[in-house]
């Protein structure tokens, strides 16, 4: 066990313990100045005298909530379909794994091409059946459901998997029982589906909760936070702070609030669950 911890120690609990320590100094590297210690002063500069991180949480949440939203709605019903494919079952989800095996920055740069405003595929094709298309990346009231949209085009895959498996593993006997007592599709999926995997469903969006909410690849790549800081989200304004603006201090402070945020409600999700279980 010995060298499991050192690597452990030397790896993830060290930088978090320092990243900790620097928070609670004024560290700027711009300044000629050494670091001094200023306590709780970062943090209550950013809760309290920093709109841009609280425009750019908004954000985050709009992103973290849409996106979960539509990838567990897409997931849920798609995977019904999956589970109906029979033997074409293990084509398909290896299909559908190809986007999840792609890096976010390699999905960002297809993004650029394919929502070019004029030569773009996408415009292109909406053109065919008579539909301008927007300036996907450079209006400021659509580029945020832009991000969106690659992330739910690259995970909502995931979902589908997830959620298929989850079906397959369900007992067939009370299915049965409920088409012998008449019961449509439709209230069978409600009735029965739906109650017996919402415990991965709550699983799934907390997993995707937590990812959406570091989301910086797709947001860097895309439209480095415009137009404007339209899209600016508090991922991408942390990674500005640090190494933008070399403002370590403050930028080990955001971090440390973002992961109170992210745990406070991770854990909302999980006694969800368990009262559900219960």
């Amino acid at each position: 066990m010995a060298p499991t911890a050192l690597l452990l120690l030397a790896v993830s609990i060290y930088p978090l313990l320092y990243s900790l320590r620097i928070s609670f100094f004024s560290w700027e590297l711009t300044a000629a100045v050494p670091p001094a210690f200023v306590g709780l002063e970062n943090y209550v500069r950013i809760l309290s005298d920093d709109p841009r991180f609280w425009s750019s949480l908004s954000k985050t949440v709009y992103l973290v909530v849409g996106g979960v939203l539509i990838e567990l709605v897409l997931g849920v019903a798609l995977a019904a379909l999956v589970v109906r494919c029979g033997k074409g079952r293990s084509v398909v989800t290896a299909l559908l794994l190809i986007p999840v095996m792609i890096a976010p920055v390699v999905v960002a740069t297809q993004g650029i091409v394919i929502f070019n405003v004029q030569w773009g595929p996408l415009n292109y094709l909406l053109s065919l059946i008579g539909i301008d298309g927007p300036v996907w990346l450079g209006d400021r009231h659509i580029a945020l459901r832009t991000i969106m949209l690659t992330d739910v085009w690259q995970w909502t895959p995931f979902v589908i998997v997830i959620m298929a498996a989850g079906m397959q593993s369900l007992p067939v006997d009370i299915y049965e029982a409920a088409e012998m007592d008449g019961g449509s599709a439709w209230r069978i999926f409600r009735h029965i589906t739906l109650p017996l995997i919402q415990p991965l469903i709550v699983v799934t969006a907390l997993i995707r909760s937590m990812d959406i909410f570091k989301t910086f690849d797709y947001v860097y790549v895309l439209t480095g936070g415009g137009p404007g800081s339209s899209t600016e989200t508090v991922s991408l304004y942390n990674f500005l702070q640090g190494l933008e603006f070399f403002s370590f201090g403050y930028a080990a402070a955001m971090s440390y609030i973002q992961l109170i945020i992210i745990s406070v409600f991770a854990s909302v999700l999980i006694r969800h669950m368990r009262k559900g279980l219960a």
